[in-house]
């Protein structure tokens, strides 16, 4: 059996090069967001790397208005679960959307946020 051939070194690092990649399931097909070890849907432990369009819609949000520790210059701000359309579900930071206009549904594509060497997920319409 294999082991997951993305690790979160290289899932962040692909990411800041605006590239977002998933693993997929060789048991059942199922699409993940790395590193897993075990598919959480057949329990198989046969992963190979997939590329991901990181195109998808807001499935859940919530604004950030007090931030913890570090984070207090940023709020308020706005996060996310966003729903890929190749099934798999990824959390991320939401910009460029006033927070008016955040809605479940909401078209939103992948956009690495890159801030003093440190690579985030983020998504923007």
């Amino acid at each position: 059996m294999s082991e997951p051939v993305v690790t979160l070194k290289s899932f962040f690092e692909q990411a800041r090069e605006g590239r977002l990649t998933g693993i997929k399931c060789g048991g059942c097909g199922e699409i993940a967001i790395p590193p897993k070890q075990f598919c959480a849907n057949c329990g198989a432990r046969a992963w190979q790397s997939v590329p991901l369009s990181g195109e998808g819609t807001l499935a859940s949000y919530t604004i950030i208005r007090v931030a913890p520790a570090g984070h207090a210059a940023d709020a308020p701000y706005a996060v996310g679960v966003v729903k890929l359309k190749e099934g798999a579900a990824i959390f991320g930071r939401i910009v460029d959307v006033p927070f008016e206009k955040l809605a479940v549904g909401l078209a939103l594509r992948f956009r690495p946020i890159v801030v003093k060497e440190q690579t985030s997920v983020g998504f923007a319409p």
